[in-house]
């Protein structure tokens, strides 16, 4: 089972590391982390994506709650938010494998930034799924250097918020 952590906390030093401390010493695992300012540069948003059994979730939640420095902890599964992720490859390619890269950018909403006479490096924003679907097109490519940002997540508009 998958759980996503959206965690207000306050920006200050040492947060993260308290936070992934809390895991590592529980020995549960992140799947994925990210930490960025939110619109108040006092608060922080890390969104953590961890998995494991429900109730050792359930545990890390709890243990979230206790933190000083933890302003609001939400949890979501993955069909109740939105995720996206972002994606920069760069990669060597050649006249016969060129246009496949290049429609299957078009088809999946890739975008490609920089191209050489034998390289190119693209961009993608999506789903972690999506990207991973991508990444596995371009495996008989020869992929020079893989960078992804980590799942970044909100809970979707429910009707009452609308």
């Amino acid at each position: 089972m998958k759980k996503i952590y959206s965690i207000l906390v306050e920006n200050q030093s040492g947060v993260l590391a308290k936070v992934a401390g809390l895991f590592w010493r529980r020995c549960f695992n992140i799947d994925s982390l990210t930490v960025g300012e939110t619109e108040d540069h006092s608060v922080s948003n890390m969104v953590i994506v961890s998995s494991g059994e429900k109730k050792t979730l359930e545990q890390v939640e709890k243990q979230l709650n206790k933190k000083l420095d933890i302003i609001k902890v939400r949890t979501f599964t993955e069909t109740q938010g939105i995720t996206r992720e972002l994606l920069l490859v760069k990669l060597r390619y050649n006249r016969e494998n060129r246009k496949d890269i290049m429609e299957n950018c078009q088809i999946l909403g890739a975008k490609i930034l920089e191209l050489s006479k034998n390289q190119m490096v693209i961009e993608m924003c999506d789903t972690p799924e999506r990207i991973q679907m991508f990444l596995d097109t371009l495996k008989t490519v020869s992929i020079l250097e893989c960078a992804r940002t980590g799942t970044l997540a909100m809970l979707k508009l429910s009707e009452g918020n609308a």
